[in-house]
């Protein structure tokens, strides 16, 4: 997979945990959650297979990290957790979220 140009003059990318329809989890990461997150609600192609049928989905959880390759380490480290440490994590965030997702 190759990068965009742009990748690489971006500072922060984001490791995010979105809550699903059907009560799973999914982690990605992004340099921009609210692009993001409607990429995952409304766009079939840029959208991720997994949860292109768990619609809606609702962004619970996001970490700044400083590179795409913390971002990555980080993502894999969130989708081995057991599902009740990504429930603390999302309980952990519910007031910082509409600050970056400009809600």
């Amino acid at each position: 997979m190759s990068d965009a140009p742009d990748s690489h003059t971006r500072s922060h990318w984001y490791v995010y945990l979105l809550h699903c329809a059907d009560g799973s989890y999914y982690t990605g990461i992004t340099t921009d959650p609210k692009r993001r997150l409607h990429e995952h609600n409304n766009d079939g192609k840029k959208a991720a297979k997994y949860t292109r049928a768990r619609r809606p989905l609702k962004m619970v959880y996001f970490e700044l990290c400083q590179s795409r390759s913390d971002a990555g380490v980080r993502e894999y480290a969130i989708r081995k957790l057991p599902r009740s440490r990504k429930i603390e994590l999302a309980e952990s965030m519910t007031e910082d979220l509409p600050e970056v997702l400009g809600s």
